[in-house]
Parts: structure tokens; sequence; C-alpha cells
């Protein structure tokens, strides 16, 4: 076989051993899928799939284990990743801030899934290419489908707090803080979460009675709403609601990504709500906080993202409170002089 033949070989191998990964990766995720309806992602398909997959690969795309490492560690981990990733928008439906929230986890497990095969191989006294003994590699995966279910997930609260000093008295902010009907397009600020992502921005809050017991009527952009019944109610001061996710709202969110609604057995934004504080030259502190739990098999994770999802969000609102205070107080002539 001269020397053409021998890469046409290889190259059909590679190909081969990366379209039976990926079938067998769909396949893995569609079980977790059906055994997990609520939408938790497993330690299996977080870790575990990603480095058994491109260990499988690389053994079967190098079979005389000849190839650099960097077909180990770079050539097959990113190929793979970019094929998961076309196959989950387009196939799957995923939504956006779901895969930007796995890559990390998919690309480095499948990176050091590649380079310990990279390291066995080197070892070995005599290659073995047997299709057999590359396949038995998938096993693992199976078996931590069937184990990972026995392990009870902790839960951890997190806390996402944003403040920002406002050119307006308390009561100003006050009146803008418990309630925005209108919100415009322009309003808010420039975050990565809103304007990168794709997270949707408010379009309206509706205040809806007086006092403990009253209820927001939040609305987004896409169809999303839900509602914030107050728990506390202290006027120019502090409003502290509870969220409640009504089962008629879910869809919407789900349209946003199936796998992070707000109200799930892995997640649940709980409650919240803004604290006004007086400074001593005139103007106002409004912090806005937002109390969540999860419940995943990387908490530590998950608590990252929601700084940053829940945080631009948060920061989002807080200028649009601020930007219609200050508007309100300088119509009346009322925003106070700094700097004397």
């Amino acid at each position: 076989m001269d020397s053409h033949d021998r890469r046409k070989t290889a190259t059909i191998r590679i190909i081969a051993a990366m379209l039976f990964g990926l079938a067998f990766a769909l396949g893995v995720y569609l079980l977790i899928e059906a055994a997990n309806p609520n939408g938790l992602i497993s330690f299996t398909f977080l870790m575990i799939l990603p480095a058994t997959v491109t260990a499988f690969v690389t053994y079967i795309g190098d079979p005389l284990g000849r190839r650099p490492r960097r077909f180990y560690v770079s050539a097959v981990p990113l190929t793979l990743f970019a094929a998961v990733v076309v196959a989950s928008l387009v196939f799957l439906r995923e939504g956006t801030i779901c895969i930007l929230m796995l890559s990390p986890f998919w690309l480095a497990l499948s990176m050091l899934g590649g380079y310990l095969t990279w390291r066995a191989r080197k070892r070995e006294e005599q290659v073995d290419a047997n299709i057999f003994s590359a396949s038995s590699l998938l096993l693992f995966p199976l078996v931590a489908m069937q184990v990972e279910p026995m392990i009870p997930l902790p839960r951890d609260g997190g806390r996402v707090t944003r403040t920002v000093v406002i050119n307006a008295d308390p009561a100003t902010v006050w009146r803008h803080a418990r309630g925005e009907r209108h919100i415009a397009p322009g309003d808010g600020r420039w975050n990565v979460s809103q304007n990168l992502i794709g997270l949707p921005r408010p379009i309206g809050a509706r205040l809806d009675g007086q006092g403990r017991g009253a209820i927001r009527h939040v609305t987004w952009r896409d169809g999303i709403r839900f509602k914030e019944v107050i728990t506390d109610w202290q006027p120019a001061r502090r409003i502290w609601w509870d969220f409640r996710f009504d089962a008629i709202d879910m869809n919407a969110w789900a349209m946003q990504d199936r796998h992070l609604l707000p109200d799930s057995p892995h997640y649940r934004i709980t409650d919240g709500g803004y604290v006004i504080q007086p400074l001593a030259d005139g103007r106002t502190r409004l912090t806005l906080t937002t109390n969540y739990w999860v419940q995943t098999p990387v908490n530590w994770y998950a608590r990252l993202w929601g700084e940053l999802l829940v945080g631009d969000v948060s920061s989002n609102v807080l200028a649009v409170v601020r930007q219609h205070a200050e508007r309100a107080a300088a119509a009346r002539g009322s925003r106070p002089a700094f700097g004397a």
C-alpha cells in the first residue's frame, strides 16, 4: 500500500471513529434526558462522556500509536467539540446559554481524555489496534450512568447583590423601584448576558396593590413573565418579594433554555428585593439582591454563572431605575447639587 492509500485509509478510519463517537455521545445524551426529564445535566455527560469519546476516537484513529501529541490533545478534541456544538444548536435545539456553560467542561475533559490516551499508548510495549479494546472505553459512561443516581447532590444557596448610586431623593427612587410600567428598548445598560449571550431585557413591571401581599407583574422580551409577591413593604426604605413562576409561563422560559428554568428541581430563584439608603449629599444608594439555590453536580460552577447572569440582569434593572428616577428628579428641578 503506497503512502496515498495509507493516508486515505487513515482519514476514513478517523472520520468513521468520530461519527461513531458522536453517535454514541448522542445516544448517551438521549438516555440521560429520558432518565432526567427535569433537565439536570449529569456528571456523566459533563465530564466522563467527553473524555471517553475522545479516548475512543484517538485510539481508533491512531492504530499504530505513531501520531504526535497534538493529534490527541488538540486536533481530535477541537474537531469533536465543534461537531458537538453544531449538533447541539441544529439538531438538539439547545440554548446558547447551556452550550456556553457546558463548553469549558466538555473541551477540557476531551483534551484530558486525549492526553491520557496518548500517555498510555506511549507506554505500551506492543501497540494494540484492536477495535474491541478501544470500544471497551465506552463502557465507562454507561456504568457511570447507573451509579450516578445513587449519589445525592448537595444543595447550595447563592446570593447576587448589585448597587447603584442615584442622583435623586429616596422617595423618587422608591416610586420607580417598586414598578416601571414601561421600559424603553434603549433603557438600561450594556452587559454581556443580555447583549452578547442573548438574555431577554425587561419591558415593564406593574405593581398590583400596596403593601404586603401586593404583586409585581414582571414582563421581559420574548414572552417571559413572572410574578413577585411582596413580603416586606417599607416605603422609601425597603421592598422585598418572593418569586413566583406559574406553570403557564414556563413555556417561554423553556424556549430560552430548557435546562435553565428558574423554578426547577435543581435550580430555583427564591426571593429578592430593594434596599434604599439616603446619602449625606442628597443622593440615594439602591441595592438589589436576588437569592437562589442550586443542586447540581458542580454547584460551584453554577454559582459562577449565577453571579454573571443574575448579576448582569440586576445591574441592568438598577440602571433602568436610576435613569427613570434621575429624569423625574431633573424634571421637577430637584436634582441635588454636588461638589459644593
